[in-house]
C-alpha cells in the first residue's frame, strides 16, 4: 500500500495502523523534510529503537532507501490470524503434504537414483541413534515434567473451567456466555455450556501410545494389544530418540543392522566392541539443523535428566505466595512450553511420528501398529484398523485453543462481541493471566492490537 502526502503528519499514524498489513509502503514529498522527523517518532510502536538528532536506528521491521522518499514497513506477524479449523469427528484429517505431491517427489526420488548405487541407510534408519539429538531429547523429557509440575501449581490460582459435557474450557473467573457446545443433550441447553472445575488433563492432554522394545522389530499385531505397555506418545518419542529411563526398557544398538529384505533385518555381531561408559552432565546442545556434522565426531553425553515419578501429586503442589513468584512461575512455564514443542518439532524430522486419519491415535515408529482399536466414523468399513497418516506437531502435543480474555478484572466476555476476541493455546492463556508475557508467535492469534468496543452500539457506529 501507498499514499503520498505533504501536509498532513497526523495521517501517518492512521497509515500505519491497518488491520491486517504484510508491507506498507509509506511516500513523502522530499521537500517536506518535517514529515521525515514525524515519521519516524509515529514508527515507535514498531520496536525499540533510538532516536537522536544526529542517528536514527530503525527497527528491523522498518526499510530506508537511501537517497529515497519511501520508507518500508514490514510485519513478521498480522495482526488478525484465522483460528485453528473446527474438524468434526466424521471428517478424515487432511496429509500434511498432499498425496499427489508425495507421489510426485518420489517419482523424482526415482529417477535421480537409476543407475546409482544404493546409498547406506542413515540413523535412525540403521538402528542406531542421532547422536547430536540425544541432548535435544533430555530437554523435550525435562521441559514436559517442569510443564506438568509447573500448571498444577497454576491451577492453584488461575481459574480455569471445563464444560461437562464437550471438551471446550475456558481460563478465566467465570465461562464463557457462548453458545457453542456439541456434547450431549445440547438442543435441550440451546448450545449453553455447563462449567465445572477443570484438571491438568483437560489441559494438557494425554496422549499416550505403545512403548516399543524394539522400534526397527514387527509391528505390534491386535493379539497384543493389551500386553504391551502404552506410555505418553511425547515420552515414547523421546526414549527412541536416545532417553534412557529403567521403567521403559529399550534396545540399543552400536552397529548399523544388516538389512535382508524390506521388512527382514539383522543384529550385527557386536562382540568386538568396547563397553561404553557415559558419566552424566550437561554438555552444549548442538542444533538439530547441523547435518553437515559426522556422527562419529560429536561426544554422547547424557545430561541429567528427571524421571517420570517426578511428576508431583497433588498434595504436594504448592501455590504461589505472591503476585512476583506468580509472574516468574509463568514466564517459566511459557519457555518449558515453547522449549518442548521446539525441541519435538526437531524430533519428528528424523523419528517418525505416526497418526490416525480418522481418531486421534498415535504411534511412534517407522510404521503404524496392527491394533483393530479405531472406533471413528464408519470404523466397521475398516474392520477398525487405523488410518496412518504422518502426524503433525499438534497430534503430539494438542494445543487446545481457548478464548482469550483481554482484561481479567475487567467485565466478561459478551455474547454480541465475539468476532472481535482471539483465542490463544491453554497453556499460553493460562501464563498471560498469570503475568507472563504473551509470545509473539500467539499475538495474531490473540488479537492483541485489536480494540474491542464497548457494547453492541458502538459496533454498529463503525463505519
Amino acid at each position: 500500500m501507498s499514499c503520498g502526502f505533504a501536509h498532513s503528519p497526523a495521517a501517518i499514524t492512521a497509515l500505519i495502523h491497518p488491520s491486517k498489513f504484510e508491507s506498507v509502503r509509506v511516500s513523502y514529498h522530499t521537500k517536506c523534510k518535517c514529515l521525515k522527523s514525524k515519521l519516524y517518532q509515529n514508527l515507535a510502536y514498531l520496536g525499540s529503537f533510538k532516536f537522536n538528532v544526529c542517528e536514527v536506528e530503525l527497527p528491523p521491521q522498518v526499510a530506508f532507501r537511501p537517497h529515497s522518499n519511501v520508507f518500508l514497513i514490514k510485519g513478521n506477524h498480522p495482526q488478525n490470524a484465522d483460528f485453528p479449523r473446527y474438524y468434526s469427528k466424521k471428517e478424515k484429517k487432511p496429509f500434511p503434504i498432499p498425496v499427489l505431491e508425495l507421489r510426485r517427489a518420489a517419482r523424482e526420488r526415482q529417477k535421480s537414483r537409476k543407475g546409482k548405487p544404493r546409498k547406506p541407510v542413515v540413523p535412525p534408519g540403521n538402528g542406531m541413534l542421532i547422536r547430536r539429538l540425544i541432548s535435544v531429547a533430555y530437554e523435550v523429557f525435562n521441559a514436559r515434567i517442569k510443564l506438568v509440575n509447573n500448571l498444577k501449581r497454576l491451577l492453584k490460582v488461575v481459574p480455569v473451567h471445563a464444560c461437562k459435557w464437550c471438551n471446550e474450557i475456558h481460563v478465566g473467573p467465570v465461562g464463557h456466555p457462548f453458545k457453542s457446545c456439541r456434547g450431549q443433550q445440547t438442543e435441550r441447553r440451546k448450545g449453553q455450556h455447563e462449567w465445572i472445575q477443570a484438571t491438568i488433563e483437560d489441559i494438557f492432554l494425554p496422549v499416550d501410545a505403545f512403548h516399543l522394545f524394539d522400534r526397527l522389530g514387527p509391528r505390534i499385531p491386535h493379539e497384543e494389544r493389551f500386553s504391551t505397555p502404552r506410555v505418553p506418545a511425547l515420552v515414547e518419542l523421546c526414549v527412541q530418540a536416545g532417553v534412557d529411563l529403567p521403567d521403559l526398557p529399550t534396545k540399543r544398538r552400536r552397529k548399523p543392522v544388516i538389512r535382508i529384505g524390506k521388512s527382514e533385518i539383522i543384529d550385527a555381531n557386536e562382540d568386538d566392541l568396547v563397553e561404553e561408559t557415559f558419566t552424566p552432565g550437561f554438555n552444549e546442545i548442538i542444533d538439530a539443523s547441523e547435518d553437515d556434522l559426522v556422527e562419529e565426531d560429536i561426544a554422547l553425553v547424557v545430561p541429567e535428566t528427571y524421571t517420570l515419578h517426578d511428576i508431583l501429586p497433588d498434595s504436594e503442589i504448592q501455590s504461589p505466595s505472591n503476585a512476583e513468584e506468580l509472574a516468574l512461575l509463568s514466564e517459566e512455564t511459557v519457555e518449558a512450553w515453547d522449549k518442548m514443542r521446539q525441541g519435538a518439532k526437531k524430533l519428528m524430522r528424523k523419528y517418525l511420528v505416526r497418526v490416525c486419519g480418522y481418531c486421534p491415535e498415535v504411534h511412534v515408529g517407522p510404521s503404524g501398529h496392527k491394533a483393530q482399536n479405531c472406533g471413528a466414523y464408519k470404523h466397521q468399513q475398516r474392520n477398525g484398523q487405523h488410518g496412518w497418516q504422518a502426524a503433525t506437531l499438534d497430534d503430539l502435543i494438542p494445543p487446545r485453543y481457548v478464548w482469550h480474555v483481554p482484561d481479567v478484572r475487567g467485565p466478561p466476555l459478551q455474547r454480541e462481541l465475539r468476532n472481535f476476541y482471539g483465542q490463544a493455546p491453554a497453556v499460553v492463556e493460562i501464563c498471560v493471566q498469570g503475568g507472563a508475557v504473551a509470545p509473539e508467535e500467539y499475538r495474531s492469534t490473540m488479537r492483541l492490537d485489536v480494540g474491542i468496543p464497548i457494547d453492541i452500539k458502538e459496533v454498529e457506529m463503525v463505519v
